[in-house]
């Protein structure tokens, strides 16, 4: 069981062998949270998403607000660039407006329990978008990529960069992780993590800061200013006359501030992983800076949370392919996984040929 919250690495690195055993954990199949005779189809749909800190979550207001209208429905897509307090307040406002399906995005999905026991109350169904709701019985689905094999793949990333760059370790590298207030933060680190401890363990990597747990590689915020501070902390602390050979980055807005730093510091660029196919990180790896990135597309994401609250409309029960993985502490949240792919070099020209604004820039 992926368990979030109090629960550490060593569980979800078990629970993720323990589901390789079983087909990944994707157990096809549905659940009962769906209502037995739906809802009007110009019902209000209310979307709660959080501070526009990356370009997916400002594609996803448009495709919410487009898909929603498109569908029938009356859309309230909200950001919450003032804060928790903000988004809190907005998920209120949707209960109160008598929106029937709320999908979340939280800023920190810990902090909104007050608000989705409200929305339960009044009959609607809640849905975690992209990150899970913590320590609440009051969420009825999760839909996300599945975001620990994202961190397997970052790491795994890593580590064919550098065997490219050079045939043999050690290799000097340095981890940061996402946002604390993120639960997807932990799991894409966790992720990372189960791929790059034993090799660090063996000698193969060598953390030259010595800073390997979460807590001392989290980027407040997830804001690029923190990363890049921290980052030029890194060099030039302990990076005088070490070479450093590549950085876990989580996302590409991170990425990218660690190529600023190492570019600023006169320093040979390492290899550098991320994740969110934002088009400046697509071209800084055309440009053979960036070394990864993972395409998690959020058209994709945002069609099927559209799909599920048309399901619900019509009374559907709602197909799920994990029921066992995503336990937030109160609960098990049956979830819909879609699968990420990770683009570098070799393979950035075929990922993204369908998408509109990625496959002319890549052709």
């Amino acid at each position: 069981m992926r368990i979030f919250g109090k629960a550490g690495k060593a569980a979800a690195v078990t629970a993720i062998a323990a589901l390789a055993l079983t087909g990944c954990g994707r157990d096809s199949g549905t659940t009962d949270g769906a209502t037995e005779s739906g809802f009007a189809q110009d019902s209000l749909i209310g979307v709660a998403l959080p501070q526009k800190t990356s370009e997916n979550w400002v594609l996803a207001e448009k495709l919410f607000n487009d898909g929603l209208t498109e569908a029938g429905f009356k859309a309230d897509v909200q950001f919450a660039n003032g804060g928790v307090s903000e988004q809190q307040n907005q998920i209120s406002a949707m209960v109160t407006k008598g929106a029937k399906v709320i999908i979340v995005g939280a800023i920190d999905g810990a902090q909104l329990g007050t608000q989705l026991k409200q929305a339960k109350d009044s009959g609607a169904t809640v849905i975690a978008y992209d990150r899970l709701l913590l320590n609440t019985e009051n969420v009825d689905y999760y839909v996300a990529y599945d975001n620990f094999k994202v961190g397997e793949l970052q790491g795994q990333a890593l580590l064919e960069g550098l065997a490219k760059k050079k045939p043999s370790g050690p290799y000097n590298i340095e981890l940061f992780a996402g946002s604390p207030d993120d639960a997807n933060a932990k799991v894409f680190f966790d992720g990372a993590m189960s791929i790059l401890k034993p090799k660090i363990d063996d000698g193969t990597l060598k953390v030259v800061s010595g800073q390997t747990n979460f807590e001392q590689a989290v980027t407040q915020g997830w804001k690029a200013e923190n990363a890049q501070r921290r980052a030029d902390t890194l060099l030039s602390g302990s990076y005088g006359t070490e070479a450093l050979d590549g950085v876990l980055s989580p996302n590409d807005t991170l990425a990218r501030a660690v190529l600023t730093s190492v570019k600023a510091a006169g320093k040979p660029l390492p290899v550098v992983t991320g994740q969110d196919s934002e088009v400046e990180s697509v071209k800084s790896i055309l440009a053979g800076e960036q070394y990864s990135t993972i395409n998690k597309d959020t058209r994709a994401l945002v069609e099927h949370a559209i799909t599920m609250a048309k399901g619900l409309q019509a009374g559907e029960e709602l197909e799920v392919n994990d029921t066992k993985s995503y336990n937030n502490g109160v609960k098990t949240v049956p979830a819909y996984l879609l699968e990420p792919v990770i683009v570098t070099s070799e393979n950035v020209k075929t990922a993204y040929k369908e998408d509109p604004v990625l496959g002319p820039l890549t052709q």
